[in-house]
């Protein structure tokens, strides 16, 4: 994967963003600029607002104060969802669901022409589906279907794509088959910011990693986020990792078993 920008102007600048829900705060004063080629992992628990801030930036919702500036226009951002509302069952092609996301350039109730089909077909080949073109799209693996929408997504033009929790759900196969085609995207010149669950892929695949839970907790390279400290404040338990018999070096999953006095034992 390309390095992370650091020179370079923000491409999505967030800033002092607030968001409440009518339970409560989902996001409090949450500030971080995205670079061009950036790879950047959202860490944090469940409710911690990984998601709330992905819709954010996409403008699916809108924030109580603050502001948040992309580039350009949002017509560059790509976004997947973790849970897409599509009847699987519905008969539609892999290809037609990735044209469906060219409605603007396409029209509503228009066939799609030669030149849209090239670059829906582009967009698969990208992502390594190319072959399944005229496949049923509900005929897919869970992996396979993660793609298409990132596929959906390139065909749109999108040059950042946000995604949250890609990897949920897929086995391991499948993640490394999504992971190859995420660091071939960033490599091309894509921007990645995702969320994820599974926190040694966030310190081993992504230039930075921003470690959420309503507030930011920390934001930075793996190894400035990854402290004992930090992800206390992350998680709200006492963690030890041993190694050996020996304390090592820390790594947290919120799935993980707890012992009865709350204790984390990885």
């Amino acid at each position: 994967m390309a390095a992370a920008g650091t020179l370079h102007a923000p491409l999505i600048s967030v800033r002092s963003v607030t968001f409440s829900y009518g339970t409560g705060t989902a996001l409090e004063a949450v500030s971080l600029n995205v670079a061009p080629g950036d790879r950047i992992a959202i860490i944090g628990p469940n409710g911690a607002g990984k998601s709330t801030l992905l819709k954010a930036i996409m403008g699916l919702i809108t924030p109580d104060r603050g502001a948040i500036t992309v580039v350009g226009d949002r017509r560059r951002l790509g976004y997947v969802a973790q849970h897409e509302e599509v009847d699987w069952n519905f008969p539609i092609s892999v290809l037609d669901a990735v044209l469906m996301g060219m409605w603007r350039e396409v029209g509503w109730f228009r066939r799609a022409g030669r030149a849209q089909n090239a670059k829906a077909l582009a967009a698969l080949d990208r992502v390594g589906l190319a072959e399944l073109g005229q496949r049923q799209v509900g005929e897919l693996s869970g992996g396979q279907r993660r793609r298409v929408f990132i596929a959906r997504a390139l065909a749109q033009q999108a040059d950042v794509l946000l995604l949250d929790e890609p990897f949920s759900g897929v086995d391991i196969a499948a993640e490394a088959d999504l992971l190859a085609v995420l660091r071939r995207l960033n490599d091309e010149g894509i921007t990645l910011l995702l969320s994820t669950h599974d926190l040694e892929l966030a310190r081993e695949q992504f230039d930075k990693v921003l470690a959420l839970r309503r507030k930011v907790i920390a934001f930075g390279q793996p190894r400035e986020v990854f402290t004992r400290e930090h992800l206390t404040q992350l998680y709200g338990k006492r963690i030890i990792a041993y190694e050996n018999g020996a304390p090592a070096e820390i790594f947290v999953d919120e799935h993980g078993c707890e012992d009865h006095e709350g204790h984390q034992h990885l």
